[in-house]
């Protein structure tokens, strides 16, 4: 048998190696996105307040506002956007397949899906917990009465093992009632198949606000979980990541600033040094991401700052009625805070 020529080998593997890095490098989710002028999300089934089309079949909501965000800063166009639905189930796979190109969708980031189903998160954009939606006729008034109650939750979610978690801590008993989607738990919950329906708290709001009498129903006090939500992105495009992930932060950043959709313009001539990087009217930020430099400019002119999407959406006077809380800014007492753009 002929031996090995060593430094052959080594030169075939490392050429072979070469060429992998040079595939995975030219596939470029940002150059997909230009080329088909649309961008992909994947998003909610359907979600009052987060994600959900309208009368007219026009997609709207906070998850969605995020999704056009992303759009105006890639594309330009805030309404080059593409909803495509999903379930507990479903949503990585979808991601995964490249059958979208983000998830902007109420998910909540763990270890295991950021390492295991090999996602990455970028940033929290709604601070959460899991809570417990009752009939107020039922006299409830905590979760620690629930015991023997049938339990509405959705499957392929971080809500079943909380809830497991929970009923066994406090030594109680349940009966799950499985569901897929959000309409299907509204509907086994009104027509009385559970007692019980459990899910974050910021989609129980919005589930009760289409209730005919949401005062009828009660969000019980007790917060049994994490859930901070997030957008994810497929592993191995970093450019991607970087867009995905400063494009949160530039809402934070111009709710910080005072810079709104609608003073973004006076705002161009800030003495701000940090507002002008925002804007693009000073540093090269826009083209270290490989997007214009007004990409930042044209997130806050067409969808707003943080504080305008969360209150256009899910804020106190909309029918969610959500209270900023955690998701306000850090310099309120809440949790929302943008690294600095410089």
């Amino acid at each position: 048998m002929k031996p090995w020529n060593v430094p052959n080998v080594l030169s075939a593997t490392l050429v072979v190696a070469a060429l992998g890095v040079t595939g995975a490098a030219s596939a470029s989710t940002l150059d997909d996105v230009k080329s088909n002028g649309v961008l992909r999300c994947v998003v909610s089934t359907g979600v009052p307040g987060f994600a959900y089309p309208d009368a007219s079949g026009t997609w709207k909501g906070f998850d969605i506002d995020f999704c056009r965000a992303t759009a105006a800063a890639v594309l330009g166009d805030s309404s080059k956007i593409k909803a495509v639905t999903s379930t507990g189930q479903t949503r990585f796979t979808l991601l995964n397949s490249g059958e979208g190109d983000v998830l902007w969708r109420n998910t909540t980031v763990t270890f295991s899906r950021d390492v295991g189903v090999k996602l990455r998160f970028h940033g929290i954009n709604y601070y959460d917990g899991q809570g417990f939606l009752v009939k107020k006729n039922l006299g409830i008034r905590s979760a620690k009465e629930l015991d023997g109650a049938s339990v509405c939750i959705q499957t392929g979610t971080t809500t079943e093992l909380n809830l497991a978690d929970y009923f066994h801590a406090n030594g109680m008993k349940y009966e799950a009632v499985t569901i897929q989607t959000n309409d299907e738990g509204r509907q086994n919950y009104v027509e009385g198949r559970c007692d019980v329906y459990t899910t974050d708290a910021s989609g129980l709001a919005a589930i009760r606000s289409t209730f005919s009498e949401p005062n009828d129903h009660i969000i019980l006090p007790e917060i049994i979980s994490k859930e901070p939500l997030g957008p994810a992105t497929r592993q191995g495009d970093d450019q991607w990541s970087d867009i995905v992930t400063w494009v949160l932060n530039a809402t934070v950043t111009a709710e910080e600033k005072g810079v709104t959709s609608s003073n973004v313009d006076e705002m161009m001539s800030s003495k701000d040094p940090e507002i002008l990087r925002l804007l693009g009217v000073e540093g090269s930020q826009g083209e270290e991401l490989g997007l214009n430099k007004k990409w930042a400019y044209n997130i806050i002119k067409s969808v707003g700052n943080y504080g305008e999407i969360f209150e256009r959406n899910i804020g106190t006077n909309t029918p969610i009625g959500l209270e900023r809380g955690l998701n306000a800014l850090w310099t309120n007492g809440g949790l929302q805070y943008s690294p600095p753009f410089r």
